[in-house]
């Protein structure tokens, strides 16, 4: 082994580390790509099958390891159709030259607080005008298979935009606006309705609102057309009928933190 390590030049070590270098980077893409999706549940999946498999095999449990084996099978035909939107996703991306650059989750002058502000601030003011909204806050699941059909933004989180987007007959008045980070990501997106029966008087934004959380681990924010009633979907589960300061506590509970630069915060305190 040393014999063989010896007779290597600098120039097949440098060959080695750019080898192993790049494919390392496109794994670590890939991941990133799946990272929060369904996709990375069933990858898990595979995993454990994979392990079962070398399990049955070493302890000599012929039939459950051909069980397994024709199972696996099955998955290699099914895979494709499995990932279909995440490699769609990816093959536009690369077609938008978008696979390897990422932005980061909040901006150098942007706080988790302050978006929190922002969001506060317009939910309420189109509570008082019984504005209907629906806004979604992206936490570690990624939401962009929500986004395909939408309205792409890319913008700040402000106030003002948020009331804009939903002013009535707006064009983008309808579906959500999903917030990534300090962004705006999209508008006019339309998301999964909870199957689970709800009270009544509950229409269909609370209904997205809690069919949004149940398939990821989002927050959404909805403001009653009919009563002005602000309630925040949470896993699933809806409280209803909160004030800013609820609103506020528990958005800042549930989004990451860091440390504060008060700039957009700053410009919200002094109105």
């Amino acid at each position: 082994m040393l014999r063989v390590l010896a007779s290597f030049t600098w120039k097949d070590y440098l060959r080695a580390i750019v080898d192993i270098a790049i494919v390392a980077y496109l794994f670590y893409q890939v991941f990133v790509l799946i990272r929060g999706t369904r996709a990375v549940q069933l990858l898990k999946g595979i995993a454990i099958l994979f392990v079962l498999l070398q399990v049955t095999n070493w302890l000599e449990l012929y039939t459950v390891n051909w069980l397994l084996g024709t199972v696996s099978e099955m998955l290699i035909i099914a895979i494709p159709v499995v990932f279909s939107p995440e490699i769609r996703r990816a093959l536009e991306q690369i077609g938008r030259g978008r696979l390897f650059t990422r932005s980061l989750l909040f901006g150098p002058d942007v706080t988790p607080e302050q978006v929190v502000e922002e969001v506060t601030d317009a939910v309420f003011k189109m509570a008082r005008e019984k504005t209907g909204a629906l806004i979604v806050i992206q936490r570690d699941v990624g939401l962009e298979e929500h986004m395909d059909e939408a309205v792409a933004l890319d913008s700040l989180v402000s106030s003002e935009l948020i009331q804009n987007i939903f002013t009535k007959n707006s064009p983008l008045h309808d579906g959500a606006v999903i917030i990534r980070g300090d962004r705006i990501a999209a508008a006019a997106c339309f998301l999964p309705m909870t199957q689970e029966s709800v009270a009544i008087e509950l229409g269909s934004r609370h209904r997205a609102a809690l069919g949004i959380t149940q398939v990821s681990d989002a927050v959404a924010v909805t403001v009653s057309e009919e009563t002005g009633t602000v309630s925040l979907a949470i896993g699933g589960r809806l409280l209803r009928g909160l004030d800013p300061r609820t609103l506020r506590e528990k958005l800042l509970e549930l989004l990451p933190q860091r440390q504060p630069v008060n700039q957009l915060f700053q410009r919200r305190a002094s109105k």
